[in-house]
């Protein structure tokens, strides 16, 4: 969730560049702020299910407080049951994408592109198809962007040297953890992949992407790590909390590992990333502004065969059996021009 609300934060620079003088409120969920703070497009944000106090309420009490916002369009991103009542019930200009079971909610709909049109992905072409519902013509491609304060940059700057990392040394941010497990490359993969960076990276010094109650999981990760590699890893260095880590990633000259939040992040920063997508997962949706400084792998690119005629619910029942297959040995050629190319 937190990649999708940093993605759909586009739409607020594309209003904000033909309406400048526009009140544009973003409805989020409160734990992903940290991705969209001080994004100087926005005026508000609204926490989803709360009144203006900020106290929890019923969804319909808050379809409620939306309405009485009187705004003259909403754009639903999310498009779920949830958000298209709120839509119905707003008495504006609403719009979505069209599913039989929510377009009657909507003043538009629009359908979900299938194929990309443009470097920017599925997931940034979709969203901008909502801004259909404005006579304007708006740019085809807007990059998500994160905005930190120099404050925030000086305190990671500070936290960075005294936990005794050299800024003058390449450092890499290591998505160990997706946000599940079906979306997790495992872990001695991931290990035997990174062994690359001892040849091809000798001044590398890697961070670990993880929370506290990961801890086992990382120390499963560098078990799997050789003596060479294990020296180049800070395990015991993580931010705190959502916005100090994005803070640290901004100094990092490479997120690598699993796809998810953090990447988009990482390239909201425009630090470079080597993606790993689940076998499940569409990389053409979320494969944003793929290039040579942001590289994405996907099993698919490799045995396309293996999806021939699969549903995504076929595939998802049979992730492990396909990460299996994924190996360190398809990505190492792909591995090595990144580090190549970001050198």
């Amino acid at each position: 969730m937190i990649g999708d609300v940093l993605t759909s934060s586009i739409l607020f620079k594309a209003i904000r560049q033909k309406y400048p003088e526009a009140e544009l409120h973003y409805l989020i969920k409160p734990h992903t702020l940290a991705v969209v703070k001080n994004n100087p497009f926005i005026n508000q944000f609204i926490f989803d299910n709360t009144d203006t106090s900020g106290k929890p309420v019923s969804l319909n009490a808050f379809a409620s407080r939306i309405r009485n916002e009187k705004y003259s369009h909403i754009l639903d991103v999310y498009s779920k049951l949830g958000t298209a009542y709120i839509c119905l019930r707003s008495n504006t200009k609403t719009i979505s994408y069209k599913k039989w079971y929510t377009s009657f909610a909507y003043s538009q709909t629009v359908t979900p592109l299938k194929e990309p049109k443009t470097q920017a992905g599925l997931a940034i072409e979709n969203r901008l198809q909502l801004l259909e519902l404005f006579p304007e013509t708006f740019k085809e491609s807007i990059k998500p962007k994160i905005y930190l304060s120099q404050v925030e940059l000086d305190e990671a700057k500070a936290f960075l040297t005294i936990s005794n990392l050299d800024l003058n040394r390449p450092i890499f941010m290591i998505g160990l953890l997706g946000s599940s497990d079906t979306k997790t490359y495992p872990l001695e993969y991931l290990a035997e992949l990174l062994e690359t960076m001892v040849k091809k990276a000798p001044e590398a010094q890697l961070l670990l992407n993880y929370i506290p109650n990961q801890k086992e999981s990382v120390n499963k990760f560098l078990e799997y790590c050789s003596t060479e590699l294990r020296a180049k890893i800070f395990p015991e260095i993580y931010a705190k909390d959502l916005r100090k880590f994005i803070a640290v990633l901004s100094f990092c000259k490479a997120l690598i590992g699993n796809e998810g939040g953090a990447v988009n992040m990482a390239k909201a920063l425009n630090v470079s990333t080597f993606a790993i997508f689940s076998p499940w997962i569409s990389k053409e949706a979320w494969a944003l502004f793929s290039d040579d400084q942001n590289l994405s792998v996907h099993i698919k690119d490799f045995k396309p065969e293996l999806f021939q005629s699969k549903k995504t619910k076929e595939i998802k029942t049979n992730v492990d059996a396909l990460y299996k297959i994924f190996t360190p040995q398809l990505l190492s050629s792909k591995f090595k021009h990144f580090l190549e190319t970001i050198s």
